[in-house]
Formats: C-alpha cells, structure tokens, sequence
C-alpha cells in the first residue's frame, strides 16, 4: 500500500505587512490558508501593523468600512478610504528612507502602495503578501479558506480544513496551545506542531533600541538580500528545500 505524500499547512486570516515570523511560518509549510471567512475584529493585524520611526514605534492603519457591520467577515470588510496608500507610502519612505536597503526596495514598495486599487482589505493583505513572498523567495502556496468545504467552529473547523487540504500536517502559531483541541487533530491523523519565534537574531535598526514585533518592511530595508538569513525556517522549510 502507497503511503500518502505528506503536506505541511498553517491556517491564519490575513495581516496588513506583517512581521517576519509571519512569513517564517508561511516559508515553513506546503500550503498557506488564508482564513479570512472569520469575523473582523477592530483594532487587530488584519488592518494595521508597526514601524519604526524617528519618534518611535509607530502604527500604519488602513481605514476600513466597520460602522454598523458587527458581523462582517474579513473578506467582506471593504476599505473606506482609497487615498491611505498614499499616507502609507509617505510615512514609510520618510521613515526608512535612510534605511541602508532602502533604494532597493523602494520602488517596488511604492508601487504596491500608489497602484494598489483594491477595494476589500483581504485583497489588500495578499497582494502585499504576494510580494513579499516573492522578495524573499518563498514558494509556499497561498489559498483562500473559503476555496474549502469545511464546518464546525474553532478546532473541529480547522481540523476540517486541514482534511480538505489533504493535510498530513498542521503548524499552528504558538499562543493557539491555549485554545486548540489537540485531540482532534489526532483522531483526524493530522499531526499538530507549533511554530517557535524564539531566539531570532537581531540586525542593526535606525531608531534603537531594537524591536523585533515590526513590520516586514523593516527587515526588508535594514538588510536587503540577507533578510531570509533572519528566518529560522530557511533551512528547513519546503520553500527553501526547493530554491536549493
């Protein structure tokens, strides 16, 4: 009897440019879900993330359509204001543009600010995630939650999707140890591990003292091609196998 290939999934909604370890554990798996069938939340990644400035860490917010809309899932949830890409644009560059990598990647970041004409905040988030994915050389596959067939709430859901996906393996974040029902992921044969964003190593950042929970952006400027070398998955992760 042929033994089933093995597939590595993480399931996780959408974030606005977030940080590395995000896309450490996108590098880390076969497949990315996004889950952005879920309920916005105000005030959480989905629509904002950190940068550093000259006055400090700072928040990039994107202005979304929430008033009213207390059910509204991520994927529906529509930006309510076209022109934040231009003041994001604007912070960053006057932020980073003494950054030591800064020239390298500053005209594709403006480009996916000033040309980014996207309406739902999910297409937003992929669109920067594509990107820098694509920067960074990660091949991991990205899909929608909503590609799949899936019911149940919390675990049983993600177990669900997980089964859909034809997934041997789940790589959940390390705070879901608190939630996760680990026995249904056992009795579905899908073996459950956790990812680990300890011991990162740190790069020499404008604006000390240095700060870990920032956005990609960040590392992207301070260390240009070197950033993968700041993933604890690259030698690891099915990505970096492949780009071998």
């Amino acid at each position: 009897m042929t033994r089933a290939a093995e597939k590595s999934v993480a399931i996780v909604q959408s974030s606005y440019i977030p940080w590395k370890g995000y896309f450490d554990l996108i590098n880390s798996v076969d497949e990315f879900i996004l889950f952005d069938d879920r309920q916005f939340t105000k005030r959480d990644w989905r629509s904002r993330n950190r940068i550093k400035t000259a006055q400090g860490v700072a928040w990039l917010s994107i202005p979304v359509i929430s008033k009213g809309k207390y059910t509204q899932r991520i994927d529906e949830t529509e930006v309510a204001d076209p022109k934040w890409t231009q003041r994001h644009w604007a912070t960053i560059e006057h932020s980073y543009r003494h950054a030591p990598h800064f020239n390298a990647y500053g005209d594709l970041l403006r480009t996916l600010y000033l040309d980014c004409g996207e309406v739902l905040l999910s297409r937003v988030n992929r669109r920067f995630l594509e990107a820098v994915c694509d920067v960074l050389g990660i091949r991991t596959h990205l899909t929608w939650s909503s590609a799949y067939i899936a019911e149940g709430a919390k675990t049983e859901r993600l177990v669900q999707l997980c089964k859909a996906a034809g997934a041997t393996r789940y790589l959940s974040g390390p705070t879901a140890r608190a939630y996760l029902d680990e026995r249904l992921f056992a009795e579905a044969r899908v073996e459950l591990q956790y990812m680990d964003y300890s011991n990162y190593p740190p790069y020499e950042q404008l604006y000390p003292p240095f700060e870990h929970q920032v956005s990609i952006v960040d590392l992207l400027v301070h260390t240009g091609s070197s950033a993968r070398n700041y993933l604890r998955s690259t030698s690891t992760s099915p990505a970096s196998r492949d780009a071998a």
